[in-house]
């Protein structure tokens, strides 16, 4: 009998791309000798390749329909076993449907985000995890894995494969700490000046000096951070996804909110601080798997509090809507909270 062959959608984003791999860890280790496609983004193609899960990684882009087309018509010649969809959007739903593959797996509509997507399904898992990497898990257990998840290990470019937009940390700026403002919410960013404040403080406390990593469009943010941290001279970054990588795992530590180049940190097994708001740190937080004796994995809520330091204030209320403004629960992490955390995040044991 022939190993199946399965295709995985997971389009776009960083950190939702970073919570589907221990799914697809979980696939690859039960399917070893099967073929993966993986479906995304072209500007995610890089991260997927740095897994080694897939076999091979397609990129659609989903704003064109000519490439939508495309994409279609290369599913329907190619013969899927299954296809996993771990986005659960429409968007990704109706590749695999008009691509015509026979078995598609998703979420049940108690988790999809968009109003009736599961009608494209005929396999719909009603999640009883609550870490939505965990939920990716469930998924792969429905196509047939062993297990839902399990350890995977993303592999770092090279110095000479990074094509920067700025220049990594030079050899003597040493021990790092780098700060994460932006993100895609601006609900879930904890503001520019108390991130300002924070390198301003940990310059004078731990005489480490900062880098501000900062994406596409935010520019100004990062210079706000930087005119708000005084002299303490922060280095602000704004390199390609191989050059990210690189900063991040050399990092002491890295302090952001509930945004990709977190939970990248993360999967790269780098210290961090999450600083959570609107979003709930149970679904979205860290995520560590830890192997046990028995060959099973877990990750369970003390060990990772361990490692990394989740701050939430106690008041705050979980919701997925979008704003422009600061989420009051962001706004009561204090910036002498978030120096203590990292002080006790360097200090503590790998």
């Amino acid at each position: 009998m022939p190993e199946p062959r399965f295709l995985v959608v997971r389009l776009s984003s960083l950190g939702d791309i970073v919570h589907t791999f221990p799914a697809v860890a979980g696939l690859r280790e039960s399917f070893p000798a099967s073929e993966i496609i993986w479906l995304t983004h072209p500007r995610w193609k890089v991260l997927v390749e740095c897994s080694s899960l897939a076999s091979q990684v397609w990129t659609t882009e989903t704003r064109s329909l000519a490439a939508l087309r495309a994409t279609i018509r290369r599913v329907r010649e190619s013969e899927f076993h299954a296809a996993i969809d771990y986005q659960g959007l429409w968007k990704s739903a109706t590749l695999p449907f008009f691509g015509g593959v026979k078995r598609r797996v998703g979420f049940s509509s108690s988790t999809v985000r968009e109003f009736g997507v599961p009608i494209l399904y005929t396999d719909r898992v009603h999640c009883a995890a609550t870490h939505i990497a965990d939920q990716n898990g469930e998924l792969s257990v429905r196509a047939g894995a062993r297990k839902g998840v399990a350890n995977y290990m993303l592999r770092i470019p090279s110095q000479a494969e990074a094509v920067s937009g700025s220049p990594l940390p030079a050899p003597g700026f040493d021990g790092y700490i780098v700060l994460s403002p932006g993100g895609g919410w601006r609900s879930k960013c904890w503001p520019a000046e108390r991130f300002g404040a924070l390198c301003r403080m940990i310059r004078n406390s731990l005489d480490i000096r900062c880098v501000v990593n900062y994406g596409p469009g935010e520019e100004q943010l990062a210079g706000r951070v930087r005119d708000a941290s005084g002299d303490a001279a922060p280095l602000l970054y704004n390199g390609d996804l191989r050059s990210l990588m690189i900063l991040l795992r050399n990092a002491r530590c890295i302090v952001g909110g509930d945004t990709g180049p977190l939970h990248l940190a993360i999967a790269l097994g780098a210290p961090v601080v999450a600083l959570f708001g609107p979003t709930d740190p149970a679904r979205n937080g860290p995520y560590r798997i830890t192997d046990q004796q028995d060959g099973s994995t877990t990750h369970p809520v003390e060990e990772i509090a361990a490692r990394d330091i989740v701050l939430r204030a106690p008041h705050a209320i979980t919701t997925h809507r979008r704003s422009d403004q600061t989420d009051p629960a962001m706004l009561a992490i204090q910036v002498e909270e978030v120096l203590d955390a990292v002080h006790r995040r360097i200090g503590a044991p790998e």
